[in-house]
């Protein structure tokens, strides 16, 4: 019988296969995140992610290291402090646990590129990711432009320290602009934005609430992270926080929003990140730990899913594990 097309040619041994891969995951589109107890050495167990841990700066500093050496390019710092209160003043003190980090890590790495998160949720008594005031209904909730002035604090402190790139995570409105405008005019016109653009209010960061210890002690975040039904209403954040002066935007999670990763790459000329976020990485965890998949394979076909829907890069608590896998000759 002849068929005039027969794909299986290209799929009849390894070699052919790696000769026709469309889609190419490699060590440089990974960020590795990372969770930094304000104390010089720290070792302890996430229990809700396994293999995954709170560092202390020393052991931070060496974890990026290794990354360094695996060939990530990038790591993202994630700050736990020792004291919180209403405003998260520590988010932007120069002898905080994040700027000690950075300077800790670029002393040793001073070629890797360091990402800070910016925030106020892991510094707040009260776990929401900004200053807390009554809105016009009557209800305790987040104050946009009271929060953003702090966020640009946090910004400047961190930049200051010595990071490339700093990535508000808060979903404030105006916050990459006001960023902007004052790493410019402090003359850190060379410190990067990646802004977590598209952040949906999402069941699976909740692993990451126990990592960063950072859950809202009232109500939720809804008022500011997006609802995960609307994908219009995705695509215009992207465009907000790029006219703002954003260099990278964010989508986060990566895996039940890969029709939104899909949109921004189509429809902006810009690097996109995707956030492989905690729940994702507890659920197939735990499925291998079960022996329900195979970890590797589930992995590296998860983040090539999220490479071809447009991702640039992707931070990934697996960025370490996935570079040594993509080295090793049985790699489909």
């Amino acid at each position: 019988m002849h068929l005039p097309e027969r794909p299986r040619r290209l799929r009849r041994n390894a070699t052919l296969r790696r000769m026709t891969r469309e889609t190419r995951l490699a060590a440089d589109n990974l960020v590795l995140p990372l969770f930094i107890r304000d104390t010089d050495r720290a070792r302890i167990p996430i229990a809700s992610m396994p293999g995954q841990f709170q560092l202390g700066i020393c052991d931070a500093a060496d974890t990026a290291d290794a990354a360094a050496d695996a060939g990530i390019p990038a790591v993202l710092l994630f700050g736990i402090p020792e004291t919180k209160d209403p405003v998260g003043s520590g988010a932007w003190a120069a002898d905080g646990v994040i700027c000690r980090a950075v300077r800790a890590i670029k002393e040793r790495r001073p070629d890797l590129c360091v990402i800070t998160d910016v925030c106020l949720c892991e510094y707040t008594d009260h776990g929401h990711c900004g200053v807390i005031n009554k809105n016009r209904d009557g209800v305790p909730d987040v104050d946009n432009d009271a929060t953003v002035d702090l966020l640009v604090k946090e910004a400047m402190a961190h930049a200051d320290a010595g990071a490339d790139i700093v990535a508000p995570s808060d979903m404030m409105d105006g916050r990459v602009g006001a960023i902007r405008d004052a790493l410019d005019v402090a003359g850190q016109q060379d410190v990067a934005i990646m802004a977590y653009s598209a952040k949906f209010a999402s069941a699976f960061y909740g692993p990451f609430r126990d990592a960063a210890e950072s859950p809202p002690q009232f109500g939720d975040r809804r008022s500011y992270q997006m609802d995960w039904a609307n994908g219009n209403e995705a695509v215009r954040e992207i465009a907000l926080d790029v006219e703002e002066g954003a260099d990278i935007v964010m989508v986060k999670p990566a895996l039940p929003y890969l029709d939104i990763i899909a949109r921004a790459a189509d429809t902006f000329n810009i690097p996109i990140a995707a956030y492989n976020v905690s729940g994702e990485y507890a659920m197939f965890k735990a499925a291998a730990e079960k022996g329900w998949l195979d970890e590797k394979s589930a992995v590296l076909e998860a983040l090539h899913g999220i490479k071809r829907a447009g991702a640039t890069l992707i931070i990934t608590y697996w960025a370490t594990d996935v570079a040594q896998w993509l080295q090793e000759t049985d790699y489909p």
